[in-house]
């Protein structure tokens, strides 16, 4: 009976392991399909007035991290690949 003190501790880190996952996949990075990067930029460029250049990079980055950032403006450390790719002069190269 020495593994009847261990039962609640697995069954703890199996609810912590569930919970974890559900908020990875909440954020939904890397787990888009290419064919939803267009409606999710579309969103992400609406609130701009340069929309030309935002759904071109959006759509960029998209494809490279199949992640789009929620909402119009920031959020960017929901994809860290959206966030951290830069342009050759250090700045961010996604909208």
């Amino acid at each position: 009976m020495a593994s009847s003190p261990r039962l609640p501790l697995l069954a703890f880190l199996l609810v912590l392991l569930l919970v974890f996952s559900a908020m990875a996949e909440a954020g939904g990075s890397g787990r888009l399909r290419p064919s939803e990067c267009q409606p999710r930029c579309t969103y992400r460029c609406s609130a701009t007035s340069h929309k030309k250049p935002c759904m071109f990079f959006c759509l960029k980055c998209c494809k490279k991290c199949l992640c789009v950032p929620p909402g119009t403006y920031g959020n960017k450390q929901v994809c860290p690949c959206y966030n951290n790719w830069k342009t050759k002069e250090g700045k961010p190269k996604c909208p």
